[in-house]
């Protein structure tokens, strides 16, 4: 049983970190897009 509760928690911490990892590559990616359409506005 304590095995099971540790790998439970390892994954939960998995999960937080990855999710984490996620947000932080969308919001770049987000970011970047905002830059590119500013960017061309510019231009305009």
């Amino acid at each position: 049983m304590a095995a099971m509760d540790a790998v439970t928690d390892n994954a939960d911490e998995m999960i937080k970190d990855l999710t984490l990892e996620y947000h932080h590559k969308r919001q770049d990616k987000i970011t970047k897009e905002i830059i590119e359409v500013s960017s061309a506005a510019e231009v305009l």
